[in-house]
């Protein structure tokens, strides 16, 4: 089974760089299943239920969100309709939506994706970590789905790192999003989960984590009153991972980084 998960899409200049770029690869690199982080995408807060369907028009098959999920009012009411987006797992008792879509892939492949959200520099969230293991005491790897991917969803990258070794060997991928900075660690666990600790954004690099950067550097510099900030809109650069897992074991057996466009070295599987 062949992967693709993108980073947080930031405004749009990376909503349009994630359309265009989609059908091309889903077609190049045969993807069984693409999963984005979308919880940046309506002007760099939050999401709309239009820009939902946008994104599963262009071949998208689940969407995870973040910390900036209810950003956008109208998610609310949206939310519990719609089973392929994917709020955090440990969000409070009574939060909107689902914290996981179990997706039916060709073949008779079926991928859980999960998104848990983290607590360390984060407004208050329950346990992460009990969470998914209760869900994978539900769906367990092999057993219900074919394979399992998290979408870690935290500022601090010991708590991301902390989580990709608690779920080592009893889930495909663990990736890290939240950050906006693709990070250098691709790796392969000891036990067999594709793990980085951050995926990256899509979104303009000549910018503050994706926001127009003079804005952001007055407010970061002056600590004052600023006008609120938004998203830089520059060509952006696309940026995810490649995950292949195996048929058999439900186990990763490679993964690597992908960055197209914008200012970014650029990283092709």
């Amino acid at each position: 089974m062949k992967l693709l998960f993108l980073g947080d899409i930031v405004g749009r200049s990376g909503r349009d760089a994630v359309v265009a770029l989609l059908p091309g690869l889903k077609r190049d690199l045969a993807l069984d299943a693409i999963v984005v982080n979308g919880e940046n995408a309506a002007h760099g807060f939050g999401i709309t239920p239009k820009l939902c369907q946008e994104f599963y028009a262009a071949g998208v098959d689940a969407i995870t969100l973040g910390n900036h999920s209810w950003d956008q009012k109208e998610l609310m009411a949206y939310a519990d309709s719609d089973p392929r987006l994917v709020r955090p797992l440990n969000a409070v008792r009574g939060t909107p939506g689902r914290g996981f879509a179990i997706l039916e892939l060709p073949r008779g492949k079926k991928l859980l994706a999960v998104q848990v959200i983290g607590r360390l520099f984060m407004d208050a969230a329950d346990d992460p970590f009990g969470a998914i293991d209760d869900l994978l005491a539900r769906y367990p790897l092999k057993g219900a789905v074919s394979a399992i991917l998290v979408d870690v969803h935290a500022e601090a990258t010991s708590e991301k790192m902390g989580m990709g070794h608690y779920l080592d060997g009893r889930v495909s991928a663990v990736i890290g999003t939240h950050s906006h900075i693709p990070t250098a660690d691709a790796q392969l666990l000891p036990k067999g989960t594709a793990y980085q600790t951050d995926a990256g954004m899509c979104g303009d690099y000549d910018s503050v984590i994706g926001m127009g950067k003079e804005t952001a550097v007055y407010k970061l510099s002056r600590k004052l009153p600023t006008d609120r900030l938004a998203p830089a809109d520059g060509q952006a650069t696309v940026c995810g991972v490649l995950v292949e897992i195996d048929n058999a074991s439900g186990l990763a057996s490679s993964i690597v980084p992908l960055r197209l466009g914008g200012r970014l070295m650029q990283a092709m599987p």
